[in-house]
Parts: structure tokens; sequence; C-alpha cells
């Protein structure tokens, strides 16, 4: 193992320590629910998609019900989330093709899920990593981006060659994982604005940011 690896590793075993409970912070029920939530989410917050979809899953409960009704149905639902006249239309068109296509089962491939509107890597590593136990890819959010960084472990900064450098560091089986704990990480401690890395012990240890917070 080269001492880059074995610094990768030395810091999941520290994070997992620190992190038992870490997981994906959206709710969901079954892949297809998650699949709405994450489209939902792009470019607005976990909290946010979670205090809505509640009431929305109790409108339409399966892909078939968003499929049946119009992107405007389903648009007062999604009011308060960001962008939400496209994301309507997205998962309408979405749950469409999986009733058409897929026999209103969410696709368990990158390749299928890729298909779907509204739906780009990102989304498709957080259905397949959490919906179907799949570690196709790691997830490459705002938190992973930067804690990837300023841990050293890439020095890129788009989110497909990120996420290239942290599949080349980290065994496939923690792919997913690695993004929760890095997430974790990085709302808790090592934020964009007003961190604690000073005083951190695993920030001391890895992150950049600790030398001059």
């Amino acid at each position: 193992m080269s001492s880059k690896n074995q610094r990768a590793a030395d810091l999941y075993t520290e994070l997992q320590k620190r992190y038992p409970d870490a997981h994906c912070a959206l709710h969901y029920d079954t892949p297809f629910q998650l699949l709405v939530a994450t489209i939902l989410s792009a470019q607005s917050t976990d909290v946010g998609v979670n205090k809505a979809t509640p009431a929305l899953f109790k409108t339409f409960s399966t892909p078939e019900a968003f499929a049946a009704v119009t992107p405007e149905e389903i648009e007062p639902h999604i009011a308060t989330i960001g962008l939400f006249r496209n994301k309507a239309k997205a998962i309408q068109v979405s749950a469409k093709r999986i009733v058409d296509t897929y026999d209103g089962e969410v696709p368990d491939s990158m390749e299928s899920l890729l298909t779907l509107r509204g739906v780009a890597r990102k989304t498709a590593n957080v259905v397949l990593g959490n919906a179907f136990n799949k570690n196709e890819g790691v997830v490459v959010d705002t938190h992973v981006g930067r804690l990837a960084q300023r841990f050293g472990l890439t020095k890129e900064t788009t989110p497909v060659k990120i996420e290239r450098d942290l599949m080349s560091l980290f065994p496939i089986e923690q792919w997913t994982m690695l993004s929760h704990l890095l997430v974790r990480h990085g709302r808790e401690v090592c934020k964009k604005r007003g961190g604690s890395c000073s005083s951190d012990s695993i920030c001391q240890r890895y992150c950049s940011e600790a030398a001059t917070s």
C-alpha cells in the first residue's frame, strides 16, 4: 500500500470511529422515494427536502401516481424547494420512464439511471449506494469536494475528477460510506466558513485549514 493510500485508510478509520452512525440524511422508504428526494436535493438542503417529502409521498405514493399527473400538479407540494418547477418536471418525466420502460421499478444500474431526467452521476451514486448497496462511485457534493481538497486527497476541482481520485484511494466497499463520513465531518466541523478545524483532532492531522483557522 502506498503512503497516500495508507493515509487515506487511516483517515477513513478515524472518521468511522467518530461517526459510527453516519448515513444518508435524506428520508425515504423505497428506492423511488430516494430517487425523488435526491433530485429535489440539488442546490437545496437535505433538511428542506425532508420537510417537503412526507406530504409529497403521501399524495403521490408510487411512480405510477407521479406519472399520471402533470408537473404543475406536483409543484405545490415542493414549492418550498429551490428550482421546484424544473424538479417537478424532472420527477414526472422520470416517473413516466420508470413506469413505461422499467415496469415501475427504479433501475439498479448506472447506465439506466442516467437515462432518467434530472439524474446525473451524483444522483445515480446516491441511489445505487443507499437503495441497492452497490458501490459504483463516490457521491461528490460540496462537502465531499471541499474536504477531499483540504485533506489532500485530490488537487482537482471538478466533481468527476475528484470522484476519480477518491475511487483510486479507497477500496470499492467504502465508497458509499466515505461520502457519508465526509459530509458529516463537513457539516459538523470542517465547514466552509466558521469551522473548528484548529481544535479538532482529525483536522489537525489531515486538514490544511487547521493551520489557518
